[in-house]
């Protein structure tokens, strides 16, 4: 099960290990919610993440698919940025 973190739009990064699977999902100055993240597939190819257009709109939406995309490349938190 993936954990969501939720911080201000403002906050710092997390500071994690070059080798450490991660996915952002941050709010923009427009209102929409961009995902992006990185990972390692069970081949240890690297994969990235890359939110789709249809699902900025709306945070929940970006959040789903952003859980989505972590359960499939074993990434344990979604660090979700926005304004509260």
């Amino acid at each position: 099960m993936v954990e969501i973190v939720r911080l201000d739009a403002g906050a710092e990064r997390p500071l994690l290990a070059d080798d450490q699977p991660w996915l952002y999902v941050e709010q923009s100055d427009e209102g929409l919610f961009y995902g992006s993240g990185g990972s390692w597939k069970a081949s240890g190819e690297w994969v990235g993440y890359g939110s789709l257009s249809e699902n900025d709109v709306d945070l929940d939406c970006a959040v789903k698919a952003a859980c989505e995309w972590a359960d499939r490349y074993n990434v344990p938190t979604i660090w979700v940025f926005a304004s509260k």
